[in-house]
């Protein structure tokens, strides 16, 4: 019989985890148990994790997919580990879903806390799922037929105008290193559950198709629905808490309120596919011509489909 506890934490998303210690030698049957929490809640959270180091996390995380390196910004390992530091401009501070300027951007993110501000810098994740489920029927037909351009390169000066000078320099240097850009549909349906989610977030450059004007307008209409509070639920970090998100149905957004306090978190990331939208016509990469090796590991097998 499982001995674990699923506590729910939002009517549409999230739920604490209770009785596992994470590690890369769990059940089988404890490994079902934590993905089926994860497709249902869209992100679940873990108290209690101090013993993971670097290694541990990787190990674990191997047990939902192959482990993918980011591909612009090195690991703090020298492997996967992304390491996300305040004190080197790492304070997201806007709504996204992770690495959508590349086709097969991340199934799953495991982000493990290491580090923590006395108070501030919680997370919020956002359903995307409920949040196209709960469109008016008008507007679901609408972002059917939409697709839209992804990119990491983006005005983050204008976006941040507060933004630390380190910060400025490695988005400049390391973040776009490589200038992505990708068509997503606005609506992908979901390779595992069939639900169909809303494919936005800040790395969004423009709606195929539309003016300036048009596009953010629907931008910002579609973005909303998924901003809604009822959609979201929001995470007080402890050191030695693990959260680990549908990557493919969800935005999360860290909030910069910790002033100058350290906040230090690792994640790695599992490889996805290549989203299709309700027409079944996949995502494609616009530039470059492949997505480029990574300095460790395997690139992202999805990710090369290209024009």
């Amino acid at each position: 019989m499982s001995t674990t506890s699923i506590t729910r934490l939002g009517g549409r998303i999230g739920a604490e985890l209770g009785g596992i210690r994470l590690a890369d030698d769990l059940p089988a049957g404890t490994v079902a148990e934590i993905r089926g929490a994860l497709l249902a809640h869209k992100v679940v959270f873990f108290r209690g994790q101090d013993h993971l180091d670097e290694a541990g996390h990787e190990a674990f995380a191997r047990l939902l997919g192959a482990p993918v390196a980011h591909p612009t910004v090195p690991s703090a390992d020298g492997r996967y580990a992304l390491g996300i530091d305040s004190h080197h401009g790492a304070r997201a501070n806007q709504w996204h879903t992770d690495v959508t300027f590349v086709p097969a951007y991340p199934a799953f993110s495991v982000l493990r806390a290491v580090t923590i501000p006395p108070y501030g810098g919680n997370t919020l994740w956002a359903n995307t799922a409920t949040a196209y489920a709960h469109l008016p029927e008008p507007l679901r037909v609408l972002a059917d037929s939409l697709r839209a351009v992804h990119t990491n390169e983006y005005d983050y000066a204008a976006l941040k105008p507060d933004a630390l000078p380190e910060a400025l320099a490695q988005y400049r240097e390391v973040f776009t290193s490589t200038k992505f850009l990708t068509e997503h549909p606005v609506v992908r349906v979901h390779p595992e559950t069939g639900e169909r989610t809303l494919l936005l977030g800040n790395f969004v450059q423009r709606i195929k198709g539309l003016t300036g004007q048009d596009s953010r307008a629907l931008i910002d209409l579609f973005q909303s629905h998924v901003e809604r509070p009822e959609n979201t639920v929001r995470w007080q970090w402890r050191a030695g808490d693990v959260a680990i998100w549908d990557n493919r149905a969800t935005q999360h957004y860290g909030v910069d309120d910790s002033d100058d306090h350290e906040r230090t978190l690792r994640r790695v990331t599992v490889d996805g596919d290549v989203p299709v939208g309700p027409d079944g016509v996949p995502s494609r990469l616009i530039s470059p011509e492949a997505v480029p090796e990574p300095a460790f590991g395997i690139p992202s097998g999805a990710s090369t489909v290209s024009v």
